[in-house]
């Protein structure tokens, strides 16, 4: 594997840089650079800067464990099992993205738009989902234990086998939502509209 550890990487503009595939990156400057399109498969972004970073159409199914992504334009990129636990993903551009079966524990994901999002799978523990829109999202068999949902959209949402236990849904939209009621037993859900759920 490729060591740039700690490197400064945050000059790169032409976005020409494809092949990133198996490289450690850890704690490395990205901010700001342009790797649209880059292959980052196997390596590892470990505490990254990735701020503002343009990720559009990239394949991120690597670590990226506590990387700062905020304000990264993530469009259409693929980030399937990649490990994001403890990543900061505040005001990212996600529209597009596919993030099953992704790892993103502890993760810090308020205010963004999910619509129609592929979360089938995705470990969401314990991560601040707070005023999320997940209308139509599919979150099928994902584990949202202790997950902060509250003032999020979740109409129309797919949460069939989804482990809500601890769950905080204070004041968020469940509407039309496909939910085991059982499954709502053990969440705080204080406000919620849980009208039609399925």
């Amino acid at each position: 594997m490729t060591n740039l550890l700690d490197y400064d990487l945050s000059q790169i503009r032409n976005g020409e840089i494809q092949n990133l595939q198996g490289i450690n990156l850890n704690g490395c400057n990205l901010s700001g650079a342009n790797l649209a399109k880059a292959d980052f498969s196997g390596s590892t972004l470990m505490g990254a800067n990735l701020t503002g970073a343009n990720l559009q159409n990239s394949i991120l199914r690597c670590n990226l464990r506590g990387a700062d992504l905020t304000g990264a334009n993530l469009q259409g990129a693929d980030l399937r099992g990649a490990d994001l636990r403890g990543a900061i993903l505040l005001s990212a551009q996600v529209e597009n993205i596919s993030l099953a079966g992704a790892f993103l524990a502890g993760a810090i994901l308020t205010n963004l738009d999910l619509c129609d999002a592929d979360l089938r799978g995705t470990d969401l523990r314990g991560a601040n989902l707070q005023g999320v829109d997940l209308q139509k999202a599919d979150l099928s068999n994902s584990n949202l234990r202790g997950a902060d949902l509250s003032h999020s959209n979740l109409e129309e949402a797919n949460l069939t086998g989804a482990i809500l236990e601890g769950v905080n849904l204070f004041q968020a939209n469940l509407l039309c939502a496909i939910v085991d009621h059982n499954a709502l037993k053990h969440t705080f859900k204080q406000g919620v509209c849980i009208e039609g759920i399925f």
